[in-house]
């Protein structure tokens, strides 16, 4: 696959995810990021059904379908999946990386590590190996 060095997020998309990572700071968030002619379209939050959501993310898989379902309806890709880090950096863990099922889709990670900053980053996962991905919003 060849790999885009550059993804733009709008500023609206990129403070929504912030803001739903703000009101969820002692547990990651999850969701997934649709495309629509070339535009990102829609935002589907995902709840974290992890055993321990403070330090993994585990998405809803009914929900996670329902969204998916909902992608292909609307004539949409899956463009990303995002999670957030509530005291990490915004770099995958062994565990994301572990669990990779999507290698065509990128990965947004918020973090909320620094106070009074929020980090979001990019990266493609393919077969174990992580490749930072510019970020513009």
């Amino acid at each position: 696959m060849t790999s885009t060095l550059e993804i733009k997020i709008k500023r609206p998309l990129a403070v929504h995810l912030m803001s739903l990572a703000q009101r969820s700071p002692d547990a990651e968030i999850c969701g997934l990021i649709g495309m629509q002619d070339g535009e990102l379209s829609t935002c589907y939050p995902i709840d974290n059904i992890a055993d321990n959501p403070a330090e993994a993310f585990l998405m809803d898989p009914e929900q996670q379908a329902a969204a998916m379902r909902s992608i292909k309806d609307k004539n949409e890709s899956l463009f990303a999946i995002y999670h957030s880090h509530p005291s990490s950096p915004p770099v995958p863990s062994e565990r994301d990386l572990r669990e990779v099922s999507v290698n065509d889709a990128y990965y947004l990670i918020i973090s909320l590590n620094t106070k009074g900053v929020l980090e979001l980053a990019a990266y493609q996962l393919q077969e174990g190996a992580v490749k930072s991905v510019e970020l513009s919003i």
